[in-house]
């Protein structure tokens, strides 16, 4: 599954870069559908960030996913790697790209890519799963852009695993 989508944002790009390159922040524009936040290490900024949580979506069984800052170019792009499903088998590849807008916004695309290969995980997607997670992305998005530019709907910071 592979799908895009964008917003506006009315801040430089260097702040809004500097948000995203934080792990911990996804969780409070993510936390609608990407609840129970752990983080994977103390430093939740930069290359190796990481966190583990759950995904709530009808007829989920398998609701813990993780993902893990693997590129930043900065303050261009973010690659985050992730896996999730039964046994961690489904790959996933988030990636934030943003560029200059006028009068100092900062367009913001996300892309994400799964790579579903069994049949009961194509299945799942196909009853549903695509078209929510393309709507939970697009409001994940709005919220961002409510958290920069007015400074509230902040959800609550994750905390770090225990060992």
């Amino acid at each position: 599954m592979e799908l895009t989508t964008s917003t506006t944002i009315a801040r430089p790009r260097e702040e809004v870069f500097e948000y995203l390159s934080d792990v911990a922040n996804h969780a409070e524009f993510t936390d609608h559908f990407l609840v129970d936040w752990h983080l994977l290490r103390e430093d939740s900024h930069g290359v190796g960030a990481g966190a583990r949580f759950r995904v709530r979506a009808l007829l989920n069984r398998f609701s813990w996913a993780d993902t893990t800052i693997a590129e930043l170019v900065p303050p261009y792009r973010i690659v985050e790697h992730g896996r999730g499903g039964k046994f961690n088998r489904i790959r996933r590849v988030g990636v934030y790209t943003l560029s200059p807008g006028p009068g100092g916004t900062t367009k913001v695309e996300y892309s994400f890519e799964s790579d579903v290969r069994l049949p009961s995980d194509r299945v799942m997607e196909a009853l549903g799963g695509a078209w929510s997670l393309r709507r939970q992305i697009r409001k994940s998005l709005r919220r961002m852009r409510t958290i920069l530019e007015e400074g509230r709907d902040r959800g609550r910071r994750p905390s770090v695993a225990a060992r």
